[in-house]
């Protein structure tokens, strides 16, 4: 496992973090499957993992502060996030900060992870949606800087709405925020040209997430996937979605190196990215959590493999069906 520089927090993070809304109220999720998983991510050298209060209401959480409990002796990074008061995913522009974020929920909501993940200290409290236009209010400010102060929060991080990477720029310019969450992958490159110089500029954090475009650049899916009615990715993968989905990633194929696949193939396009700390790929099974982390050796891909990959970025807008 090779390991980055997290912003000016200075933490050293492994490159291939983990990304934990797979592992509790999806279909398929087993929780003993779900250990092992977590457990073996540990011993091949992962040391940071995201969750959410949002992800099976604080469950993914108590999974997380579990599996630091097991792991005394080792630093684990553990990164949650407040969901919005309005349990609106993603948030609008024209939502106030009081329907969304207000200060005293702010706190609750910090209290609430501290306990589930049974910890004094959260190393990385991000809110879980964000609007640039909340970047001028004080009372997020006020809140976050208390709950520093109060040493309940080590560093504060926003994860920023789907296909939307500069609805945070101005937020990054107060310099309160520590981390970024961004999607970022083969297909969305659309970070690059304002949000990663920026934060930069301001030595901030960058959580590559989605780094599989939701299961699209695993290459496994046909336009005749389908998943069950109360699995996420019912909404999301809707006809138009799914078949030009199918259709990018099928272009990809022949682009694969002999011996490598699809998935580490996107991983490794990612990684060949320093600006990035982190990607925080979901891993529910234990092949998928060796074959990941078995993408950070340090390898990059060929610098020609990138510029043609390069070409298959795919810009999209926000609609009803991606959130």
């Amino acid at each position: 496992m090779q390991y980055r520089r997290f912003g000016r927090t200075d933490w050293q993070v492994s490159e291939i973090g983990y990304g934990m809304w797979g592992l509790a109220g999806w279909t398929g999720s087993d929780i003993e499957e779900v250990n092992a998983s977590l457990d073996l991510a540990v011993e091949l050298g992962c040391n940071f993992f995201d969750t959410a209060w949002g992800y099976a209401e604080g469950k993914s959480e108590q999974i997380l502060g579990e599996l630091m409990k097991r792991n005394p002796d080792k630093k684990l990074y553990a990164a949650t996030k407040i969901p919005p008061k309005n349990r609106n995913w993603p948030s609008q522009p024209e939502f106030s900060l009081e329907e969304v974020f207000p200060a005293d929920y702010i706190v609750e909501y910090t209290e609430k992870s501290l306990k589930n993940l049974g910890v004094e200290t959260i190393d990385l409290m991000q809110f879980h949606v964000w609007e640039d236009g909340w970047a001028g209010r004080e009372e997020w400010k006020e809140a976050i800087q208390k709950l520093t102060q109060q040493g309940k929060v080590q560093a504060w991080g926003i994860s920023v709405n789907r296909w939307e990477p500069d609805n945070s720029l101005e937020t990054i310019k107060t310099g309160l925020i520590d981390a970024v969450q961004v999607i970022y992958n083969i297909f969305d490159q659309n970070p690059e040209d304002h949000l990663f110089p920026l934060c930069k500029k301001h030595d901030v954090g960058i959580i590559a997430r989605v780094p599989f475009d939701e299961g699209t650049l695993t290459g496994t899916f046909t336009k005749e996937t389908t998943f069950p009615e109360n699995d996420w990715r019912s909404t999301y993968f809707v006809p138009e979605n799914l078949n030009s989905s199918v259709d990018h990633a099928n272009a990809l194929k022949p682009l694969i190196p002999e011996g490598m696949s699809m998935p580490e193939m996107a991983l490794r396009f990612i990684l060949a990215n320093d600006d990035v700390a982190t990607t925080i790929p979901g891993m529910r099974k234990l092949p998928h959590v060796k074959s990941n982390i078995e993408s950070s050796d340090g390898q990059t891909l060929p610098k020609d493999l990138l510029q043609k990959l390069k070409n298959h970025r795919w810009d999209r807008q926000p609609t009803e069906w991606s959130q």
